[in-house]
């Protein structure tokens, strides 16, 4: 992490004044940015309850840039504190880890309601019709409407398939529906993490599917 921080703090050495600004709290994201920040000069903006942010920012707050200002959105479901960026003027959104550059799934897993919240979400970048969507992990998404149909399409068969692993074994733990969703070859390197989706999606499904 060391040598990334140095490249980032070098490739940003000419410029007046440097910010960070973080989307949500996961290791991946906010880990660096104390050591960037002290490098830089910068101040770290980011959303309540991430360690290390100097300017704790929400919905409709801005951070100025001198290519435009970013408006925060948030937008939970990844994290429950997870914000989307909408750039004024170019119609782009940074969707941090809401969605990723390839595939069609994101981890949606980490606390109670995430998946409502995620569904909720979707629907939110939907209605603002950015002309491009910029996740952190993988490529631009130059068709967002497209992405937002196909993320929620992955999250409803999962759904659905939730539902009807329950329906057909009503007295079945998470355990016991594991294979019934995601498979007998699931490997055994996963199942932790599909054990804590599933979790999620039957949380879910037993509160009625509130979206």
């Amino acid at each position: 992490m060391e040598r990334h921080v140095r490249a980032l703090a070098s490739a940003v050495k000419e410029a007046e004044e440097v910010s960070i600004v973080l989307t949500h709290g996961h290791g991946d994201h906010a880990d660096a940015a104390p050591a960037l920040s002290e490098m830089t000069g910068a101040r770290v903006f980011g959303p309540e309850g991430v360690e290390g942010v100097d300017v704790v920012i929400g919905e409709g707050d801005i951070v100025p840039t001198d290519a435009g200002d970013l408006r925060a959105l948030h937008t939970p479901g990844h994290t429950s504190e997870h914000l989307s960026f909408l750039w004024s003027g170019r119609e782009a959104l940074f969707v941090g880890d809401l969605f990723l550059g390839e595939g069609d799934t994101t981890w949606v897993a980490e606390y109670t309601g995430c998946v409502a919240d995620y569904l909720r979400s979707l629907e939110r970048v939907r209605a603002l019709s950015p002309s491009v969507l910029y996740p952190t992990h993988g490529p631009p998404l130059q068709d967002p409407g497209e992405a937002v149909q196909r993320f929620e399409a992955h999250r409803r068969r999962r759904i659905e398939q939730a539902r009807q692993a329950m329906a057909a074994h009503p007295t079945a733990d998470i355990e016991g529906l594991l294979d019934a969703v995601y498979g007998a070859g699931l490997p055994d390197a996963l199942r932790g993490a599909a054990r804590r989706s599933l979790s999620a999606l039957v949380e879910f499904v037993r509160d009625g599917d509130m979206s």
